[in-house]
């Protein structure tokens, strides 16, 4: 049993670890926990996320391009969009500037591919499905659609069930986004809880590093820190 202050515990602990990471794509689900669930150690994240991007010229355009995630009012230099190259960066900056750009005519198909393929790219279309709902875009998808993306995700953790890893708990945490948290078993969030490692945070598990066997993930932390709010507050304040 998950008792209310073993999960505040635990919570508390994972906090602690990833407050450390200077990753910025952790640092814009740290502004993101910040304000939707008024984590206090956060509350500088999206300045702590300018600092990077300071930092790192060679990633700054992209950088300044998913800033958009924890700014409406994101500003940002025409050029910069010619440097979102990878497909995931591609399709998720579309979903975060729909209500300014419109989306692009491939997108639903672009959607439903990455639901076909599954793992990763139907986590990731997932989250770009939830920010479009978020922008109120209007986007035209086939009957049917949703329920078959939220299925395919959710069946990423009934894949050998007894296992954590870090697919798993994004799976997990993205359908607490999209408030399909229902879909996640109770068995699983009792077992992320009980691999939470001694440093406060979650290891990727399925990748290992062999130089460091047991140091903990920002990524896997992130995730299961974001799973566990929600499972926290069931009734999730809107950012």
């Amino acid at each position: 049993m998950l008792t209310e202050e073993k999960l505040r515990t635990v919570i508390a602990r994972g906090v602690q670890f990833v407050n450390q990471t200077r990753e910025p794509y952790g640092l814009l689900f740290m502004d993101l926990m910040h304000r939707r669930f008024g984590v206090p150690e956060f509350a500088d994240a999206l300045k702590r996320y300018d600092e990077e991007i300071a930092r790192r010229p060679k990633e700054a355009p992209v950088l300044r391009v998913l800033r958009r995630a924890g700014d409406a009012n994101n500003p940002i230099q025409p050029d910069d969009w010619d440097h979102v190259l990878i497909h995931t960066d591609r399709l998720l900056a579309s979903a975060l500037y729909c209500d300014q750009l419109g989306l692009p005519p491939s997108f639903a198909e672009v959607l439903a591919k990455g639901v076909r393929a599954g793992g990763y790219h139907a986590t990731h279309a997932l989250l770009a499905w939830i920010w479009v709902q978020d922008n109120r875009c209007e986007l035209t998808v086939p009957d049917g659609f949703v329920e078959e993306m939220y299925r395919a995700v959710a069946a990423i953790l009934e894949d050998r069930p007894t296992m954590v890893n870090d697919l798993k708990l994004e799976a997990a945490a993205f359908l607490c986004l999209a408030r399909q948290g229902a879909r996640v078993d109770p068995r699983f969030i009792l077992h992320v809880v009980s691999i939470q490692r001694a440093d406060g945070g979650w290891g990727q598990l399925d990748e290992v590093d062999p130089a460091k066997p047991d140091e903990s993930s920002w990524h896997s932390t992130i995730l299961a820190l974001l799973l566990l709010l929600h499972v926290k507050f069931p009734k999730e304040p809107v950012a």
